[in-house]
């Protein structure tokens, strides 16, 4: 069983958006902010809301091409695409072989990304790695931006030309309001289970489970249960099983076929391959 280092007090406890593992101090940008090239301020939000706005929504990666126009094909390996996530000072890049974290500052038309740190999982995929790397690589120093929040859509432009666009998801935070922290062991196999609408459908089973202020298992978990509902962000390898922390929002007015409760992946917690 792999068990990740990072399951400590604070990262049980952290708010709705997902907490940067490691974190690291934030390095000085290689380029001033006056070097980086002027964007188009029409569509970018005054200096007091860029950083609410960024935090509204999951940023995925639409579009990159390099100072001569041509396309990065090494950040496009597969679905779904490289994601960027603002929160609290902090940026995460996600659907990587590892998550990537650290901080970023914001001034005038320019925003600064702090050096990254990253966990440490192997990328069995050339493909992917050569996607790590090159993002890692690009994810640095100073751009200027354009953030247009009706799109919504956010264009980095480097001093060398580089241009990195980005498509706007709305998190489930800026949808329903503030989360409630659970987690959940999902075991390796689903299994059917009963729903008027779908015929053999398939379900995940699961259990919640509680861990004290120093990230230990507490008390017993809960009993083995069908789990109907999606999780945002998360896609269950048969075999596999987990241990996930996750938020949990209430629906307002849900269909009468749906759950009140809706659930985004925050962090996996463990892994476990079952044989």
């Amino acid at each position: 069983m792999k068990t990740y280092p990072w399951l400590l007090c604070a990262l049980l406890l952290s708010a709705c958006h997902k907490p940067a593992e490691p974190t690291a101090e934030p390095a000085t940008p290689a380029v001033a902010p006056a070097e980086a090239p002027a964007p188009s301020a029409a569509a970018t939000p005054a200096s007091g809301d860029t950083a609410a706005t960024l935090a509204r929504f999951h940023w995925s990666l639409a579009d990159a091409a390099d100072g001569r126009d041509r396309k990065i094909a090494a950040l496009f390996a597969g679905d779904p695409p490289i994601q960027l996530d603002f929160a609290d000072g902090q940026v995460a890049v996600d659907h990587l072989c590892n998550r990537m974290s650290g901080a970023y500052t914001l001034s005038g038309d320019t925003l600064a990304f702090g050096r990254m740190a990253s966990t440490r999982m192997a990328c069995v995929d050339a493909a992917k790695t050569a996607q790590e790397r090159t993002a890692s690589e690009l994810l640095s120093g100073v751009f200027a931006f354009t953030l247009d929040a009706s799109a919504p859509s956010l264009l980095l432009t480097g001093r060398d030309g580089t241009t990195l666009r980005f498509n706007g998801e709305e998190t489930a935070q800026s949808r329903y309001g503030v989360g409630e922290t659970v987690f959940l062991e999902v075991a390796p196999q689903t299994q059917a289970c009963p729903h008027p609408l779908m015929k053999d459908k398939q379900c995940l089973q699961v259990r919640e489970v509680h861990f004290d202020a120093q990230g230990l298992r507490q008390g017993k978990p809960g009993e083995w249960q069908n789990f109907y509902e999606p999780i945002e962000g998360y896609e269950h390898t048969a075999g596999v099983r987990n241990v996930l922390r996750l938020k949990r929002y209430t629906r307002p007015n849900p269909p009468a076929d749906a759950s009140s409760n809706v659930y985004v992946l925050d962090l996996v917690v463990e892994t476990e391959q079952v044989r």
